[in-house]
Parts: C-alpha cells; structure tokens; sequence
C-alpha cells in the first residue's frame, strides 16, 4: 500500500501532468504560439498577383521576406495604416510566396499581443532552428496607461543586452504609426515637448521597415475587384461593386473581397 507521500505526488503529479514536448519547428508552414507552438497545416492568404492597389508595399514586404528566407540580412516590420488595406493579408502572402520555392527554408510564427511577455523565449528557441522565421503581431496596440508594454518591446527591437537571432524578424501590424496612442497633449510639456512625442515615436522608430497603407481610390477599389473577378471566373458591375463599398462605408482590399464572395454565393460558387 502506498504510503501518503506517495499518494501525495500521485495527486500532484495529476494536477500538474508533465510539460508537452517541444515544438518541432521545421514540420509546419506556419505555428500560432502562446507560450507553446501549434502547428498550422496551410497559410491561409491570397496570391500575392491578387493583392492590387498596394505595388509599392508589395514589393518592399515581399522582397525583406524573400531575403531573411535565403539567410540574408532583413529587416523587422512595422506595416501600419487603414483597417481593411491588406496588411496581414501581404504578409502572410509573402511568406506563403516564399515557402512555394522552399517549404522547409522558412516559416511563419503568429503571437497573440498578450503573449508578448513571451517573445523572448520564443526567439531563444527558434534560434536554435536551421530555418528562418517572421514572428508576426497582428493588430498591435497599446493602452494610454501601458508603459511597460512599449518600452519592453522597444528594448527587445534594438538595445538589449541579448542578441536577437538572425534568422528571425518581427513583423508587426496596427492601425497607428506610431503604435502607441498619442496625443495634442503632447505638445504641452512645459520643459521640453520634443521628449514627450520621441518617447512615443522611439518604438515605431526600431522596425527597420515601415509601411504605411492608406484608403482606397476608386480605381484602385474596382481593379481589386477586377483581380479577384478574373482569377476566379466571375463576372460584375463596377456600379454595384461601388454601391457594395458605400454600403460599407470604405473603400478596400476586404470590402473588395467581401463583395467577391457576395458575387460568389449568389452564383452558387465556392472561393
């Protein structure tokens, strides 16, 4: 019979089963983290061909991407600007772009922005890995009253005492360029204004790309459509791909496709 340490570890031993293995980062296309990996089996994105209205952008993410997949010096990214305008949608196009030459030589990495307190152990494990990854944030943004989330991030962009990895890049998205709110109260220090706003601007400053992504004009707006239409053998009105977007209130790459799926499922098609 078991004496009571015994019985004692057992229960402990259920309350607290063993950690999982570790990840095996060179099995996937991509992984979502949260303090451990899960495997992603496809990146779901668009060809890259289809993303119009955004060439410049395109060809900066896809080329940085493209660089830190050979092994090259790249750069971290900051993609910023209007909701809806395709900024995770080129990222992780570019990625999937890349892995269709190699699939093994590199690979995405989504982070939740509340699992940022464990981005430094991510990057100690995947540097370990003969792979190169994009750890990507979508969506970043911080609270007026968060001042350790920026300036932890900012220490670990450039300035800390440990090396990051050069086989990983971080890839952020968000609606502001600067990251963080900000203010007209800035202005209003009384010592020196300057300190105020460049304590703000340092941490969109360590993205050695930023990309900005701006509102649609019309034509743009009707050649994505027009993209989409063609690669997939449907047909439309631009009138009603304008009276879609009105409808909507914007002009842009997920209106568009919003409509292309409309057109899709009133044609009893699949996308």
């Amino acid at each position: 019979m078991n004496g009571p340490l015994e019985r004692i570890a057992a229960a402990l031993e259920r309350l607290a089963p063993p950690p999982a293995d570790a990840a095996d980062w060179l099995c996937a296309p991509a992984y979502v983290w949260q303090r451990s990996a899960r495997p992603v089996a496809a990146i779901e994105a668009p060809e890259l061909h289809l993303l119009r209205g955004i060439e410049a952008q395109k060809a900066l993410v896809a080329s940085n991407v493209e660089r830190l997949a050979k092994g090259f010096a790249a750069h971290d990214m900051l993609l910023w600007g209007s909701r809806g305008t395709g900024k995770s949608a080129l990222l992780r196009a570019a990625v999937k772009a890349a892995q269709a030459r190699d699939a093994a030589r590199i690979a995405l990495v989504q982070v939740a922005p509340e699992a940022l307190p464990d981005l430094a152990a991510l990057f100690a494990a995947l540097g370990k890995v003969r792979r190169s990854f994009v750890v990507f944030i979508d969506d970043l943004g911080f609270a007026d009253d968060d001042s350790d989330g920026p300036r932890a991030l900012r220490s670990w962009l450039e300035g800390g005492v440990e090396a990051r990895p050069g086989n990983v890049r971080l890839a952020v998205t968000s609606n502001r360029r600067a990251i963080v709110p900000r203010r007209l109260a800035e202005q209003d220090d009384p010592i020196n204004p300057r300190d105020a706003v460049d304590d703000k601007l340092a941490l969109a400053d360590r993205f050695g790309l930023s990309i900005g992504f701006h509102a649609c004009s019309q034509d743009d707006y009707l050649a994505i459509v027009a993209g989409y239409c063609e690669d997939y053998a449907l047909a439309f009105e631009p009138a009603a791909a304008l009276e879609w977007s009105k409808r909507r209130g914007a002009r842009s790459g997920r209106v568009a496709w919003q409509f292309v799926t409309d057109l899709a499922g009133i044609a009893g098609r699949s996308l």
